[in-house]
């Protein structure tokens, strides 16, 4: 993947942040489309977590 105009590999710090900033839009979004659409938030919260049960560690 070309570096965006940048010279040089990126550096740790910058990956961090860019992952940070972009997990906490996630989050935005998610707790945004939860306000949005409750009824389909609740029932993909409860498929999550029947997911996350039956998974095997």
């Amino acid at each position: 993947m070309p570096s965006l105009g940048r010279t040089g590999p990126e550096t740790d710090a910058e990956r961090r942040r860019r992952r940070a900033r972009f997990l906490r839009e996630l989050a935005e979004a998610r707790e945004l489309r939860e306000r949005v659409q409750p009824r389909r938030a609740k029932a993909a919260r409860l498929r999550h977590a029947m997911r996350m049960r039956t998974f095997r560690w």
